[in-house]
């Protein structure tokens, strides 16, 4: 015999300040308010349950907003013989309650908000608070996990003088969070005080225990390719790509770009009219020294415009893996190497190659030296 839902006489709870309060969370918090309904749902069932073991899946909440109701009712199959008295009433009484119940029908039975423990109704309201944050804080993660690998501005809150870390309140949309830059993002000699506007770099977002972390950067090689996109309109449409990026931050840095138009300029779209775009980048980076190259297929080519400031005579591919022997001028060895070994390092960094520098005059290594790997044993060379 197919069963019959038929309801029990209702007892309308009052709701309109329930309802109001969610609507107030609505235009608040920016929390969808079907999304709190089912929250809210599942922990007045959730309560109802914990203070009524024995209790299944047969336990339902009506909420009418037009009709400002909310009702919460159990659900019972009509039986001869009751064994469990949670899912289970027996004919008798259940045609108490209504008159025409019979055998195989399912009655709803409401309940009376007055019928709640004092534990359980705690634990409906504490279910209820966890809800709303879980819900701010899913918008918040989905807000700016679409940030990812951008540039934020944010406001400096705190500055922590014991370590050097910096607080940063973060806004995308109507979401914001605080994020913070550790003295390891930061560029070093860069001076931040509260109240500073900043542009980071978001690296990352993740789920935490206390909601969204987001990490973020000053030093990161994705900031400047994130800086030319904004200052460059060929970056942004795809007509010039950059290849590839190889950063000291605060110090320089090397970057390699490629133009799909062959009547565009790559170097020429990111250095801008009168040098107005790479100006506005070095700006953003506190005078850090940006050298643009242009990127080549040909690995010779490549190695040769990395060094660059400056001239490569020849370039060599060696059988050592991924590696090759460049020579220079004599009075262009301690350019092609920089300060410390930088030019080379970042050199070597932004092309993926192992790179050899050597002199004119000593064009081959001697018989057992090993080979340069970053620039750094060049600049002991040099010194």
């Amino acid at each position: 015999m197919a069963k019959k839902k038929i309801a029990a006489k209702n007892m309308e709870l009052d709701a309109k300040e329930f309802f109001t309060a969610i609507s107030d969370i609505e235009k608040e918090k920016g929390i969808p308010k079907e999304y709190m309904m089912g929250k809210i749902t599942q922990a007045l069932v959730t309560a109802y349950k914990r203070d009524h073991e024995g209790i299944t899946d047969n336990v339902v909440v009506d909420a009418n907003e037009e009709k400002g109701e909310v009702r919460m009712f159990v659900k019972k199959d009509v039986v001869e013989v009751v064994d469990n008295p949670h899912t289970e009433i027996s004919l008798e009484d259940a045609q108490k309650a209504l008159p025409r119940a019979q055998l195989g029908d399912v009655l709803r039975i409401e309940i009376k908000p007055k019928n709640f423990g004092r534990i359980a109704a705690q634990a409906a309201r504490q279910v209820i608070i966890q809800g709303m944050r879980e819900a701010e804080r899913g918008m918040i993660f989905d807000e700016f996990s679409a940030k990812e690998h951008e540039i934020l501005t944010g406001t400096v809150t705190r500055v922590d003088e014991r370590n050097g870390s910096v607080s940063i309140r973060l806004t995308s949309g109507s979401e914001f969070t605080d994020a913070f830059l550790s003295a390891g993002e930061q560029v070093k000699g860069e001076e931040v005080r509260e109240g500073d506007r900043v542009r980071v770099y978001v690296v990352e977002v993740r789920q935490a225990n206390r909601g969204p972390q987001v990490l973020i950067s000053r030093t990161h090689p994705g900031l400047v390719k994130r800086l030319f996109e904004l200052e460059v309109p060929e970056i942004h449409d795809g007509t010039v790509e950059v290849k590839s990026i190889a950063r000291e931050a605060g110090s320089r840095t090397k970057l390699a770009v490629w133009s799909t138009d062959e009547n565009v300029d790559p170097i020429g779209a990111c250095v801008g009219p009168r040098g107005a775009r790479v100006n506005a980048v070095v700006e953003e980076l506190r005078g850090e020294k940006v050298d643009i190259i242009k990127w080549s297929e040909d690995p010779g080519q490549y190695v040769a415009a990395a060094l660059a400031p400056a001239d490569v005579l020849s370039v060599v591919e060696l059988e050592e893996g991924k590696s090759c022997r460049v020579v220079v001028p004599d009075d262009q060895l301690s350019l092609a190497i920089g300060k410390e070994g930088q030019n080379a390092r970042l050199a070597a960094r932004l092309t993926g190659y192992k790179i050899d520098i050597r002199p004119a005059s000593a064009p081959e290594p001697p018989e057992g030296e090993d080979l340069e790997t970053d620039g750094d044993e060049a600049a002991a060379a040099e010194e």
